[in-house]
């Protein structure tokens, strides 16, 4: 969960207004995509630094590797791109439970606000967000023989990165087996999902009309997991939410609270609300599945916006992409 201002911020936010930002020309391209450095961190855990043509920069990426051929499951962090609050690696057990696991753990370092997809235009506050290009075209082929990628994939994310995982899938057909979305907000091309996403943007400095254009601009439905649900049809889905009401882990007695009864009603006045509302996005999106006769593992279920509860998503989720990449 995301410090308390922010995500007040974020609640504050979402009817905000899209401002206009002119085009910015491309700069010139970069050296080629390559592997600049390979750390070994113990055990199977690694840190390499790739550089992306895409974005003219380096991007570092954990990596967790089984040290035989396996396949990928790429992780996606949360709207600060792991940064401020911490990546998926000391947010969760992630990097313990997959210890034994036969896949490589991939997540990026970086992309807050970006929700990992393409933009339109460079951002004053983000420069250039080239996401999608380095996620699906990029970061595999740079890792398949280094780390011996199988050509099997699942991608999941949490929050903003849920949306992204559902958008990659839809933006790169067959390279994903599995999708995970965790308290994520597909419901995005409308006036109150676009809101919503400004919001996020905002609470950067970011502008979402750099991200895909003006408020009528046809990218924002082209980005829609909703609206291209079609595209998700023959992916294994795991889909969750919380409905913004006290789970299992708004107790004083759990360790994310920590006896702490100030944290206790900071969680539910912010991650209650916010899940609430992430809850009815993720209900729209499991609505038009089913009608559109599209099966998905569903998880609906009392909590908050907390990672607590993608920790628990990421555990349930396991068998569902361990089936689908065949391990």
């Amino acid at each position: 969960m995301h410090r308390l201002p922010r995500c007040l911020v974020v609640l504050l936010a979402v009817v905000a207004a899209f401002a206009g930002v002119p085009s910015m020309a491309a700069a010139d391209p970069g050296p080629s995509p390559g592997i600049l450095d390979v750390r070994p961190l113990g055990g199977r855990q690694y840190s390499v630094v790739v550089y992306s043509a895409a974005m003219n920069k380096p991007v570092t990426v954990w990596i967790s590797h089984p040290d035989h051929p396996a396949p990928a499951l790429y992780l996606l962090n949360a709207v600060d791109g792991g940064e401020d609050g911490g990546p998926w690696t000391t947010r969760t057990d992630a990097a313990q439970f997959f210890a034994d696991k036969p896949v490589n753990v991939i997540v990026p370092m970086g992309g807050r606000a970006s929700y990992y997809t393409d933009w339109v235009n460079d951002d004053p506050v983000l420069g250039r967000n080239k996401w999608s290009t380095f996620l699906t075209r990029e970061l595999p082929e740079l890792l398949r023989d280094r780390f011996e990628l199988t050509g099997r994939n699942a991608v999941a994310g949490t929050s903003m990165s849920a949306t992204s995982a559902l958008d990659l899938a839809i933006d790169a057909p067959g390279l994903y087996q599995a999708v995970g979305s965790y308290s994520g907000c597909p419901r995005i091309s409308d006036p109150a999902g676009r809101a919503y996403v400004a919001s996020q943007l905002g609470l950067f400095g970011a502008n979402a009309a750099n991200m895909w254009g003006a408020p009528d601009d046809p990218a924002w439905s082209a980005h829609d997991p909703i609206l291209n649900a079609d595209r998700l049809r023959g992916t294994a889905l795991y889909l969750s939410a919380g409905n913004g009401a006290p789970g299992p882990h708004e107790a004083l007695t759990d360790p994310s609270i920590a006896g702490n009864p100030a944290a206790l009603a900071d969680r539910m006045a912010v991650g209650g609300v916010m899940e609430s509302v992430v809850d009815s996005c993720t209900r729209a999106l499991t609505d038009r599945l089913a009608a559109l006769g599209i099966p998905a593992t569903v998880a609906l279920h009392p909590g908050t916006h907390a990672w607590p509860y993608w920790q628990d998503d990421l555990h349930a989720s396991w068998p569902v992409f361990a089936a689908a990449l065949g391990v």
